[in-house]
């Protein structure tokens, strides 16, 4: 039986996830090209990032990282939930949140950015798993980023359901949230629980938008 924290179960989960990740990031792209809405935009480059960020899950499962890849496998996973909750936003098509937001959005980015930089996370990789304990400094700086963005999402994903009433538009925003938690998952105690979000988000993504 192979073990849930094993080289081939880690690699054969990461690839599966990217290959969905990367369908569908490719059906939301088109769909937007079509529609032009500016939430699918949002998404799609949001499925973009995460296809990235589950590639280097690939890489690091695999024992091919370093510190450059690590910190960008945390920057990421970080501008995923951005980009998440700013489609989250402009589905519930308040532009004048939506600009705060945009501002809010560059200023955390950029304080992120330079606390992994003077803060290199270090090796986080654990029987190839992406587990270690992060400098403080990052968990901060990450929080900055992703918790107000994961709050957003919540209410927004609430308030929008109960204005469209949608049962498609309820598993993308089930899709969009644990997505959106999938990269905080590895400081639990089963950090295994990283690659089941991810998998579950994408599948009811795949739904919502079939």
């Amino acid at each position: 039986m192979v073990s849930v924290t094993s080289e081939l179960f880690v690699t054969i989960s990461t690839v599966i996830i990217f290959l969905l990740s990367a369908g569908l990031t490719f059906f939301i792209v088109k769909k937007y090209l079509k529609t032009k809405k500016l939430n699918l935009l949002y998404w799609s480059i949001a499925l973009t990032v995460f296809t990235a960020a589950v590639l280097l899950e690939i890489l690091m499962a695999n024992k091919i990282y370093s510190e450059l890849i690590i910190d960008l496998y945390l920057f990421l996973v970080a501008i995923l939930v951005q980009f998440l909750a700013l489609g989250s936003f402009a589905l519930y098509n308040n532009r004048k949140f939506l600009s705060y937001y945009y501002i809010y959005s560059v200023l955390a980015t950029v304080f992120l950015v330079i606390t992994l930089i003077l803060y290199p996370a270090g090796n986080i990789i654990k029987t190839h798993i992406v587990f270690g304990v992060l400098p403080l400094e990052i968990v901060i700086s990450s929080s900055f980023v992703t918790f107000p963005a994961a709050v957003f999402i919540i209410l927004i994903a609430a308030i929008s359901y109960k204005k469209f009433k949608n049962k498609k538009l309820l598993s993308i925003i089930a899709g969009v949230i644990i997505v959106a938690m999938a990269g905080t998952l590895y400081i639990a105690a089963v950090p295994v629980f990283l690659y089941y979000a991810e998998f579950i988000g994408i599948l009811l993504l795949w739904i919502g938008f079939m």
